[in-house]
């Protein structure tokens, strides 16, 4: 599956819960907010940290989520190589094997 459909049927998923949870929804999206404009590490920063954690714990919507915003956010292949490479030594082979499909979103998301 590409990774554009990837996107819209997480952001599908995300509409359909908060039609349920809008309270916990709004909740969660405030502290995203929060966290992402507060502190010392620009958004950039912050960014690359959520996608070394969504590759070691293996999620692929927070995958496309993150890589889709450092895109945004004008990060490089390389920078998203080191994230990666930083990924699969804390996480090891499964690591190693959603690193892979993040690097994948970068390149049809930056094609």
């Amino acid at each position: 599956m590409a990774w554009k459909t990837k996107l819209d049927e997480t952001r599908n998923g995300l509409r359909n819960l908060n039609g349920v949870i809008p309270d916990t929804m709004r909740a969660f999206n405030a502290m995203g907010k929060t966290v992402k404009e507060g502190g010392t590490l620009d958004f950039k920063a912050k960014e690359f940290v959520a996608l070394g954690i969504s590759v070691a714990i293996r999620c692929e919507p927070c995958i496309s989520l993150h890589v889709e915003a450092l895109v945004k956010a004008g990060a490089t292949r390389e920078e998203i190589g080191d994230v990666l490479a930083m990924s699969i030594q804390m996480g090891g082979g499964p690591a190693m094997m959603y690193a892979a499909k993040a690097m994948e979103c970068y390149d049809e998301l930056t094609a």
